[in-house]
């Protein structure tokens, strides 16, 4: 196994696809007592969007900052509080991203409850769970978010199962909404050789206001053969959240990506295409998009990985093309 690649899978890029994991899992991080230890990571980045009809951005400094205590209180149970600073291009946040408890049942069956991320979407809402610098950008229409719950989690001989009842399906900023109708994550991971992972999830919700479900499916696979990382994802969605800009009521979503990573050495090389479209609910499409990524990245320690990005995005309502290029420092403790 290559360095690179031995590095990606301890911060978590291929832990993600595991039965089971976290979508996030970071370096081994620092132990302050036996009982307590503190990872996280620090993002920067530097780039330029250049759309084709003209008006050019840049964009540099910190991203994102990230700290996390977990603690582990023996017989089973354990506490994971995750702080965040970032920029999201409105302003900067500070938030307490993730709060949960977990509770080992057994060896095969663990309960978690609190403020916890999704285990849906192939992409990881962090960049220490991404191949590339960017996100696809349509995880709001498809992926289940942050959520506030619980969360039961049962893992046999090459399949688990996990179930989730929340207060909603959260968004990708960590607001939940206020809701009297609670939201349900189903889960069903198969793996049926060691190299070979399928996920599937079918997420439910009421429509605040309305009589309406919203209705989220993600089904992604993957395949890692020593260096090489195969992945594909498919998604639909229902009467979307407000969180998508359109209305909720009628309107559909679909989308999918297809990527593929090879890593040597210390060098790593990543192609992503992935395509979304959302109708309303007379079906006039509402937003079509595509986007082509090419992502070479190096690890220069075990901390510190350098991610070089090119992207061009298709508008096809619009009829705009954009091309972006970005240079990103990842940092992980």
């Amino acid at each position: 196994m290559s360095k690179y690649f031995s590095y990606l899978t301890r911060i978590g890029v291929v832990a993600g696809a595991a039965l089971g994991a976290s979508p996030n899992v970071y370096a081994d991080g620092f132990e302050l007592s036996e009982k307590l230890t503190v990872t996280g990571f620090i993002d920067m980045s530097y780039s330029v969007t250049e759309p084709e009809n003209g008006g050019s951005s840049t964009s540099s400094g910190l991203d994102q900052f990230e700290i996390d205590f977990l603690y582990d209180f023996g017989q089973g149970l354990t506490a994971q509080v995750d702080l965040e600073y970032q920029d999201n291009g409105s302003g900067e946040e500070v938030d307490i991203e993730q709060a949960f408890i977990s509770y080992g049942v057994s060896d095969s069956l663990s309960i978690k409850a609190g403020r916890f991320l999704s285990y849906s979407g192939w992409e990881t809402e962090e960049p220490t769970g991404l191949f590339q610098y960017s996100g696809t950008g349509y995880a709001k229409y498809f992926y289940g978010g942050y959520q506030q719950g619980v969360s039961a989690l049962y893992s046999g001989d090459r399949y688990s199962v996990a179930l989730s009842a929340v207060s909603d399906l959260g968004d990708l900023e960590g607001e939940a909404r206020d809701s009297s109708d609670p939201g349900f994550e189903f889960m069903l991971a198969l793996n049926p050789v060691e190299a070979w992972t399928v996920k599937g999830f079918y997420m439910t919700d009421k429509l605040d206001g309305t009589s309406k479900n919203t209705d989220l499916i993600n089904i992604w696979t993957s395949y890692v053969a020593g260096g090489l990382t195969l992945a594909a994802e498919v998604n639909t969605s229902e009467n979307a959240p407000a969180a998508v800009g359109f209305a909720g009521v009628g309107a559909e979503a679909e989308g999918y990506l297809l990527m593929a990573n090879y890593g040597w050495d210390k060098f790593g090389l990543t192609f992503r295409y992935h395509e979304s479209e959302v109708e309303d609910a007379t079906g006039d499409t509402l937003e079509e998009l595509s986007a082509f990524t090419i992502a070479p990245s190096y690890a220069v320690s075990d901390n510190l990985l350098v991610v070089l990005e090119y992207r061009r995005d298709e508008d096809d309502i619009t009829n705009e093309s954009t091309n972006s290029f970005a240079i990103e420092a990842l940092v992980t403790f």
